[in-house]
């Protein structure tokens, strides 16, 4: 299978390899779309390992991750959640947007993050020790989360960390010719609309036009959309549903492009 694509920005490679083999977690920050997730992937497959990756949300909790007691014919049987899988198999586990994870979860993590790197079943009384391959890597937007919901100094102290933001816009469309095969040009276009939107800090948008916005774009631009239909459809109208805010956005864009 082939390594997926991700554009080394930084240092980010050396950092990841070295926090696996010092089998340290390591925690990923940035916006959205910026490439955390495709990182992730690209380093599992560098590394060889199994990848296991949750996404976070209001209602994840510990048992969704650690495991449970199902009924299975006659009998109640014990099955094995993700982060349970990962720490027996030495894969790595990704939790994407940790921050939006319940309390609990945390809670269960805890003693993975330092040098007992084991994991509590409080529902078996057993401790689970970590295979030597496993890895705990996790991710959240520092910037959406402002005033939200906030990882503790304590949690975000148990990780090395890396911070994630949008690539200079050379190669910001170099990502795009490469994931797309869309015109250099073309790629510079979309690349200038995701530029001056994310300068207009006075619209309010929660979230701003991530490289994964250009690079949908782009695809579609590809397979024969019209240039400025893939730009509303795939960049603008995801943004907001503010109808004076996504009118003005597709004005801005079709003179760009």
């Amino acid at each position: 299978m082939n390594v997926p694509y991700y554009y080394a920005i930084d240092k980010e490679l050396d950092v990841f390899e070295h926090a696996h083999t010092c089998k340290i977690p390591l925690l990923l920050k940035g916006p959205t779309g910026t490439g955390k997730s495709r990182f992730v992937e690209h380093m599992a497959h560098k590394l060889k390992s199994g990848l296991i990756t949750i996404s976070c949300h209001e209602e994840t909790s510990s048992t969704d991750l650690i495991g449970r007691f199902i009924i299975k014919g006659a009998e109640t049987v014990w099955l094995d959640g993700p982060l349970t899988t990962a720490v027996k198999n030495g894969s790595i586990f990704y939790l994407d947007e940790i921050a939006e994870a319940r309390p609990d979860v945390i809670v269960a993590i805890h003693s993975l993050t330092d040098h007992r790197r084991e994991l509590f079943i409080d529902k078996l009384g057993e401790t689970v020790k970590a295979h030597e391959n496993f890895m705990l890597v996790a991710s959240f937007n520092p910037g959406y989360q402002r005033g939200f919901k906030e990882l503790k100094p304590s949690t975000r102290q148990r990780f090395v960390a890396l911070s994630f933001a949008y690539p200079e816009a050379k190669i910001e469309a170099e990502i795009l010719t490469s994931e797309t095969n869309i015109p250099m040009d073309v790629a510079k276009k979309l690349v200038n609309i995701a530029t001056k939107i994310r300068n207009l800090t006075e619209l309010g948008l929660t979230e701003t036009v991530s490289t994964r916005l250009l690079v949908d774009a782009a695809k579609l631009i590809h397979t024969g959309l019209p240039k400025r239909l893939a730009v509303h459809v795939a960049v603008i109208e995801p943004l907001t549903d503010d109808l004076e805010v996504v009118q003005a956005l597709k004005d801005l864009s079709d003179l760009m492009i």
